[in-house]
């Protein structure tokens, strides 16, 4: 089930009148990013506020959620004793089954398969898995059908939660941002279509072709195996499924994806006839006849047969042409909850600055609506342009929310002289020591400059990095003559960027202004407001009294480095593994550590808490200062060596390195500091394309790549894909090609008109002359739908996706290489150190990008 954006606050307003103090506590599992952080933070604070209690519980990957689910879920459940309750996902399991992966799944013996459980899911990433979406209500029972969608409570059509609809009753519900409602109604259909159906029992009807024999099998392949996810114990032994169970993925091609992943799957199959939805009774308006031809006239069995597996092919293949469209992002969970709270009336600085942060956040692993990758549509400044006109429109409305909550003060007489709209100045300090305000500023493109010298934060910004070569000597060079240019000395510019002199800070944006487009970087600093474009791309800024002043993607990148790497700066390798020994066939050999990555997971949580209580603590975010700038120093490093030395290889579908050695190697055994690093260099390989070719890529698409770092610990190689899309989907000018096709329409039909009244002029003088008609008048048409071809072309909505997380499942089913697929990122994986060579051969033969 979905609960549409129009009801954001129903189903919190609900617990809260419902909650007292025997009520179980509230679970929330929150995946270890940014984002799902800022989001818990503003749901436990409004727990906090109505006296609700809870439980946070941090999830690492998908084996952390299958044992949450036995060990925390099913424990809740009314069958095995409990009470049952409220579950919170934040950031997980969008893309599978939850049903299947929490054990809410019915058991086909007639009892409540929630048992009372209500999971809440609201995740960023798409596609969704459509049972979650709708499917997912324990209540639906078979009963008569209305052509499309099964019958069910009256609160709920065909997914959708209505405003009468009475929660508490468990099972899976989906908070929609919008999308669910505009772009999924043909998935809609299908899904139900499909759970009305069922399944047939007995043998496919003789005569079929081989084709859809194939189709036949491919719907089953997922039903009584669980191949989707293997573990390294596999080694192509399916048998193994059984003892190691994963959840399963997104990637469906079958009814499987719709019927089984729904609570009601196996009930309705054992209820569902061959011709339901299909009359099979003659036609009323023909005579009546011998009974034989109306027995004739009658369907046979075979012919309905066909019929429904011919509708069932076509609803299954609108399910797998949504499932193959790649990864995207949508909009940011910390603004989904922000936007709960403003529902309930409960906004505030706090919870808007973490909803500020929490959306700043994804431009820093690159996180955009078409999926993991570089962008190139980042050249209006600042941040203006990232996530497309989705992504700006949600900023502008946390521009309003700033503006609204932190009111300038009328008896100040320097309000406007101190605010950085009116200033252009990059706040460095508060305005007074009570003063814990937010403002909007004008933040370039550079790292941590508030806490580092101008030349160390313009050296480690990737923007500016990746457009000077900044990991060459002549690169190096660019910027010490952009510096000079500027009239900046080196001197002052190696200086701590709040130490600088006055009248260089001042007019530092400005001179940007004019000196960065010599050097190719438009970009560098967002453009002065506009009546049009108002404050497009500008940043967040927010004072802690005299104590400190940190930007929202100075947050963002210290609690990112926080969850890579630890406080510490330096990740632990547990060496427990090291002491155990393999004697079989009388040799003696070193066990591998950590196999199934328990322990790395663990860290992992610990971790958490660390960025969890820094959130809210501006000492412990000053203290993690140094792990950032700790990390950043060694992607640049690693980036740089990966360049000068070559190491990057041109496979046929993308760019290939691997980062197997150096001093910092341990620090990329996280995904997401591999993910930053593998960034850094798509960018500057972009760069080079561009100046070798004089445009990004092939079509003006950056190359995918594939950053794969080794964990010699485990012995096993991260292997990170990043899309090649462009990382911005620009739905305005997909408004204007629309708005064009649709002038060009009209234009057509009127041309089409007046052709016609020219034939039916043409026919009147037939009789006199011999008119031929005139047949150049189509060329011009011709020529229009070969535009609008190329015009739809880009309209599709899997252009330009990251297609990794599709393409790694398919190698996986068609090699043995020994892959564990436990991030919820869909463009990482983990493959044994041996198998390594084989997985990438396989990969570079699939389609990495829509």
């Amino acid at each position: 089930m979905y609960l549409p954006r129009s009801l954001i606050s129903h189903l919190y307003q609900h617990l809260f009148r419902s909650h007292h103090p025997l009520s179980p506590q509230v679970l929330i599992f929150v995946a270890l990013e940014p984002d799902a952080l800022c989001a818990c933070r503003i749901l436990t604070t409004l727990l906090k506020y109505d006296f609700i209690g809870h439980k946070i519980q941090p999830i690492a990957g998908y084996d952390d959620l299958t044992r949450a689910g036995e060990t925390m879920v099913s424990p809740m459940k009314t069958q095995n004793g409990g009470s049952g309750g409220v579950v919170i996902c934040l950031g997980v399991g969008g893309l599978v089954d939850m049903s299947s992966v929490l054990g809410l799944e019915d058991e086909g013996d007639g009892t409540d398969a929630a048992g009372g459980v209500e999971v809440w899911l609201i995740d960023a990433r798409r596609p969704w898995n459509l049972g979650n979406v709708f499917g997912g209500d324990p209540r639906a029972v078979p009963g008569v059908t209305n052509g499309l969608g099964r019958s069910g409570p009256p609160e709920v059509v065909k997914g959708e939660i209505q405003a009468t609809y009475n929660p508490g009753q468990g099972g899976i519900i989906v908070y929609d941002d919008g999308d669910i409602e505009e772009e999924l109604a043909e998935e809609r259909d299908a899904y139900c279509a499909l759970s009305a159906m069922g399944d047939i029992e007995d043998d496919y009807v003789s005569g079929e072709s081989d084709e859809d024999e194939n189709i036949m099998e491919s719907i089953e392949i997922d039903q009584h195996n669980g191949r989707k996810r293997k573990s390294w114990s596999d080694g192509g032994d399916e048998g193994s499924d059984s003892e190691n169970p994963r959840p399963r993925q997104r990637r469906r091609t079958s009814s499987d994806i719709s019927i089984s992943s729904s609570p009601r799957g196996r009930s309705a199959r054992r209820d569902t006839s061959v011709g339901r939805g299909f009359s099979a009774s003659p036609s009323t308006g023909e005579p009546v006849q011998l009974s034989a031809m109306v027995q004739a006239q009658q369907p046979s069995e075979r012919a309905l047969r066909r019929q429904f597996h011919k509708e069932r092919r076509k609803y299954n293949a609108v399910l797998y042409k949504y499932y193959s469209l790649g990864a995207s992002y949508s909009e940011p969970i910390s603004s989904i909850l922000y936007s709960l709270a403003e529902d309930l009336g409960r906004e505030g600085n706090d919870l808007l600055w973490q909803a500020i942060v929490g959306v700043s956040s994804l431009e820093l692993y690159g996180r955009s609506m078409a999926g993991v990758g570089i962008s190139t549509a980042l050249d209006s400044g600042g941040s203006a342009g990232w996530g497309g006109e989705r992504g700006e429109r949600i900023r502008q409305v946390l521009r309003d929310e700033v503006r609204r909550l932190n009111p300038p003060d009328p008896n100040d007489p320097t309000k406007d002289i101190s605010r950085g709209e009116a200033s252009g100045v990059i706040p460095t300090t508060a305005k007074s020591p009570t003063d814990h305000s937010i403002r909007i500023s004008p933040e370039p493109r550079f790292l941590l400059i508030r806490h580092w010298s101008l030349y160390e934060s313009m050296l480690h910004s990737p923007y500016l990095g990746s457009r000077l070569h900044i990991w060459s000597e002549q690169g190096r060079k660019r910027l010490h003559k952009l510096l000079a240019k500027m009239g900046v000395s080196l001197s002052q510019c190696k200086q701590n960027y709040t130490h600088m002199d006055m009248d260089l800070k001042r007019g530092l944006r400005q001179r940007l202004l004019t000196y960065a487009p010599l050097y190719g970087l438009d970009g560098l600093v967002p453009p002065p407001p506009s009546a049009s474009r108002g404050l497009e791309g500008w940043g967040f800024v927010r004072s802690w009294g005299w104590k400190s002043c940190l930007s929202a993607m100075d947050v963002g990148v210290i609690v990112g480095a926080i969850l890579e790497v630890g406080k510490s700066g330096i990740p632990h390798v547990p060496d427990t593994g090291r002491q155990s020994w393999d004697n079989l066939n009388g040799t003696n050999k070193p066990a591998t550590a950590d196999e199934d990555g328990k322990l790395q997971s663990s860290e992992w949580v610990s971790r958490f808490w660390e960025a969890y209580d820094a959130l809210d603590n501006i000492e412990a975010l000053k203290q993690a200062l140094p792990t950032a700038q700790h990390l950043h120093r060694a992607i640049l490093r690693t980036g740089t060596s990966i360049i000068e030395k070559r190491q990057i290889r041109h496979l046929k579908a993308f760019r290939m390195a691997v980062v197997k050695e150096g001093p910092d190697v341990g620090l990329f055994t996280h995904p997401a500091a591999l993910t930053k690093l593998a960034l850094w260099v798509g960018e500057a390989i972009a760069e080079q394309e561009r100046d070798r070719n004089g445009m990004v890529g092939k079509g003006g698409k950056p190359t995918p790549l594939v950053m794969a770092g080794l964990n010699e610990a485990r012995g096993v190689y991260i292997v990170v894909g990043t899309g090649g899309g462009g990382g911005v989907i620009d739905f305005a000018a997909r408004a204007r090609r629309k708005a064009r096709l649709e002038e060009k329409a009209k234009a057509r039909e009127a041309r089409e008109t007046e052709r016609e009244k020219k034939r039916q002029e043409k026919e009147e003088r037939r009789q006199e002359a011999d008119v031929q008609d005139d047949d150049e008048e189509d060329d011009d048409d011709d020529d229009d739908e070969s535009s609008d071809e190329d015009d739809e072309a880009t309209d599709d909505p899997g252009y330009g996706r990251n297609r990794f997380g599709n393409a790694f499942q398919e190698v996986i089913d068609e090699t043995n290489a020994r892959v564990r697929i436990d991030s919820f990122e869909h463009c990482v994986v983990e493959v044994k150190k041996e198998d390594l060579s084989g997985f990438l051969e396989s990969l570079s033969m699939k389609a990495v990008v829509g």
